[in-house]
């Protein structure tokens, strides 16, 4: 009887080390493919990350272009407002002095419609 038992012991711890041995395999490839998936991982950060700054700088460049020709624009939109002002201090000037003309043609038509004047 103790044989028998030995026996059965032996074989059942032949079967737990099969079955921890086969633990063991599927464990490692368990960590293979962990080991696989960090890799990947890395290697897909990096790629964004390059992704990333070369959106950023072609993002820069036209950020930069854009601010160039507004402040292109902006400087020719300047100079047409103020030649702008220049021709309406003209105009104004031209006005003021019709309209001066035009008082004075008044009150003297007044004046000698009232006879201020003396007809010669």
């Amino acid at each position: 009887m103790a044989t028998t038992i030995e026996t059965d012991l032996k074989e059942i711890l032949g079967e737990f080390k099969e079955e921890f041995v086969k633990i063991n395999q599927r464990l490692d490839k368990i960590d293979e493919t962990v080991t696989d998936l960090k890799v990947n991982q890395v290697l897909m950060e990096e790629r964004l990350s390059g992704q990333i700054n070369l959106l950023d700088e072609r993002l820069s460049g036209q950020i930069s272009l854009l601010d160039e020709r507004l402040s292109g624009q902006i400087n020719l939109l300047d100079e047409k407002v103020s030649g702008l002002g220049k021709r309406l201090e003209n105009q104004e000037f031209t006005n003021r002095g019709i309209l001066i003309g035009l008082i004075v043609v008044v009150l003297g038509g007044a004046a000698k419609v009232f006879g201020f004047f003396p007809n010669p």
